[in-house]
């Protein structure tokens, strides 16, 4: 057995014995994946992951880029009280249709509002709007703008919040220094970024499973 097959097995395994709460996640999975939507939303261990650092972090607000088939939104819906608030951005409008439908039918008290249109253009929005701070951002779209969504984010997060964008080893390709890339030099001007940047403490930690060898960077934005 190759060691990719034993990750997926493993994945399997993780969310038949510990993910007794998925099955709003794995309905909207289903419902992405008969629309034809890429085959990148989060792992469901990592999904229940963004669930439990949500009710960790005591989060309210949640912000997310990237929204996909909203698989990974559910789970953080799941993490939030009643009172809690996900907002999510999404450029595509066929992936947002079916993303809000699937959460209308998988969760329909959740408090979630899908916003249409390239993510920093929203993310400026939400910064010049200065609503409420949000407690924990997720970011897992295009890659090369990694760093500005972070940049964003922590305008738009409360000191103490907490920062987790995917996909930040890319079959550690991310060690490529003369990669041509856009996502690897992306990602690689992200960790230059977060390592620069005195408002974050931060680490990534690698990651293998169903949806490969990967990782994610988790940052904690300081208090004042």
């Amino acid at each position: 057995m190759t060691a990719p097959e034993i990750w997926h097995q493993v994945d399997d395994f993780i969310e038949q014995r510990l993910l007794t709460k998925a099955d709003g996640p794995r309905s909207a999975a289903e419902r992405a994946d008969a629309a034809g939507l890429p085959h990148i939303a989060v792992s469901p261990p990592l999904g229940a992951l963004l669930a439990l650092l949500t009710r960790a972090t005591g989060a309210h607000r949640v912000l997310e880029v990237g929204t996909l088939g909203g698989y990974s939104t559910l789970w953080l819906a799941q993490g939030l009280p009643p009172d809690g608030e996900v907002v999510t951005l999404e450029i595509d409008a066929t992936h947002a249709a079916i993303a809000m439908e699937s959460i209308r039918l998988a969760q329909p008290d959740a408090r979630v509002e899908v916003r249409l249109g390239p993510a920093l253009d929203s993310l400026d929005i939400l910064i010049a709007d200065a609503g409420p701070p949000f407690d924990l951002a997720f970011i897992d779209a295009d890659k090369a703008n990694n760093a500005r969504y972070v940049e964003r984010a922590i305008r738009l997060c409360r000191p103490g919040a907490l920062i987790v964008v995917d996909n930040v080893v890319r079959d550690g390709r991310v060690l490529e220094e003369d990669s041509a890339d856009e996502s690897v030099l992306g990602t690689r001007a992200l960790y230059d970024f977060v390592a620069a940047e005195p408002r974050l403490e931060a680490t990534a930690i690698q990651t293998v499973g169903s949806k490969g060898y990967d990782g994610l960077l988790l940052a904690w934005v300081r208090p004042d």
